[in-house]
């Protein structure tokens, strides 16, 4: 039974981003297709962050009405809708309305809101629901939400990037004939022609290789997985009903258990017919100082921030100048690393706050030679060169491998404090994250500070 509880909080912790992760691995062939472009990130980005209103009300109302929401049901209308909207994708990612005579991708960004708001309200639902499970559990939590990156980015490479290639192509052209010049004629299939009157110049044309199969299969996968997770959540709610012990039960286990052997053999009581959660020996008490729950909640915030709002915005920026391939690689092995770093966290024993905090520094570290790249894009250090394309794609999984590690531990560590800090801990996520689409959307849409190739006259120094 335990491990089955496992295999279900793994497929539906995938459910937390799995849409959202979705659509990040996909960007490197929509961006090629619908017309924001090398904005496209920057839209999605800003919408994600305007879905926080699911998130914020379930808040408000946690705070200004205790006990009157429940996350079971929230949970159920969540993954049943966005598995809805990741079917409607599959048929509507390329539909385009004219706004203001401009070409828009307006079936697709009001998509991209709904799945918004079902993962973002997820932060805030999932971690709470999970509060009521016995704490070894919460590691299974953080591998299921890796799942929702690493199943879409599995697809994705099998789905191949739809890479542009230069191949060298000869143009054949008929001239004029020029005056007084003595020709030889040769045949030329039932034409007879001077070999002056046709030209043949070798020239380098962009050649685009399609992908395995389209955005519309890769949508289609997208909902099996989001129904997947609302079948296991399904599931997880059957098996879980010897958790529906009130919170109060939860926290008395441990007392209950040293008064077990003083109760009558025959002697039952209401709380007895919840069975036994034989919860593990650990701290089920506050273990960090007010100071220290300010510090790691401004870990969390900064972290998510960068990880959420900032970097995702400009992430076209800094890969697609040294290609597609680039850009394809990078965004799939990144979401990949962070199943890796939850599994490789549950073997890997606690840091203290000062090393975590050392460890976040080094991934904003590689962070900014990230942002350095997209700033001097469209030439960026080593463009053309296979060292700066493999560099580029190294940075961009370290970064997030690291960040995403800081993102484990801090989640951990709240789960020792109350079913409150993991509440307030989606919060932050989501605070985090806003802030930081809300500073990079008008630097990238309005003040066009990054630059794309497309229609550039820069001439980048070989």
């Amino acid at each position: 039974m335990s491990l089955l509880t496992h295999i279900l909080i793994c497929i539906f912790g995938s459910g937390s981003w799995v849409a959202i992760n979705g659509l990040w691995v996909e960007l490197p062939l929509l961006v090629e297709r619908l017309p924001e472009g090398w904005n496209l990130p920057s839209y999605i980005t800003i919408i994600i962050q305007l879905a926080n209103v699911g998130p914020l009300l379930i808040t408000l109302l946690h705070r200004f009405r205790p006990g009157y929401v429940s996350e079971v049901p929230i949970i159920y209308v969540l993954l049943a809708v966005g598995t809805i909207a990741c079917f409607l994708f599959a048929f509507l990612w390329e539909k385009t309305s004219m706004v203001a005579g401009v070409s828009h991708s307006i079936a697709f960004l009001i998509l991209t809101f709904i799945l918004s708001l079902v993962d973002c309200t997820s932060s805030v639902t999932f971690l709470p629901f999970m509060a009521n499970l016995p704490a070894h559990y919460m590691n299974t939590l953080f591998v299921g939400e890796g799942l929702s990156g690493l199943l879409p980015a599995i697809v994705a490479l099998i789905q191949g990037s739809g890479t542009k290639t230069c191949a060298q192509v000869t143009n054949s052209s008929i001239i004029t004939e020029p005056a007084n010049i003595t020709k030889i004629p040769f045949i030329a299939g039932d034409v007879t022609m001077s070999p002056d009157l046709v030209t043949r110049t070798p020239q380098p044309e962009n050649c685009y290789l399609s992908a395995n199969f389209s955005p519309f299969v890769f949508f289609l996968l997208l909902s099996v997985m989001m129904a997947s997770c609302l079948a296991a959540f399904y599931g997880l709610t059957r098996i879980s009903k010897r958790w529906v012990c009130s919170e109060d039960h939860l926290a008395n286990q441990v007392t209950l258990k040293s008064f077990k052997s003083q109760e009558p053999s025959d002697g039952k009581s209401d709380k007895d017919n919840c069975p036994s959660l034989d919860l593990p020996e650990e701290n089920k008490t506050a273990v960090w100082s007010r100071s220290q729950l300010v510090f790691i909640y401004i870990l969390v915030a900064f972290v998510n921030a960068l990880t959420n709002g900032i970097f995702p915005s400009i992430h076209s920026f800094s890969c697609l100048p040294y290609g597609s391939r680039a850009y394809h690689l990078s965004s799939v092995l990144s979401v990949i690393i962070y199943p890796v770093v939850c599994f490789v966290s549950v073997f890997l024993p606690e840091i203290s706050l000062s090393w975590l905090g050392m460890v976040t520094v080094v991934g904003t570290g590689f962070g900014a030679y990230n942002m350095a790249t997209a700033v001097l894009s469209p030439c960026p250090p080593l463009k053309g060169s296979p060292w700066g394309e493999a560099l580029i794609i190294i940075s961009w999984v370290t970064y997030h491998g690291i960040l995403s590690y800081v993102k484990v531990i801090t989640g951990v560590y709240l789960r020792k404090v109350s079913h409150s800090a993991l509440l307030w801990c989606g919060a932050v996520i989501q605070l985090g994250s806003a802030i930081g689409a809300i500073l990079m959307f008008p630097l990238v849409n309005v003040l066009q500070i990054f630059k794309s190739s497309y229609g550039s006259s820069v001439q980048c120094p070989i």
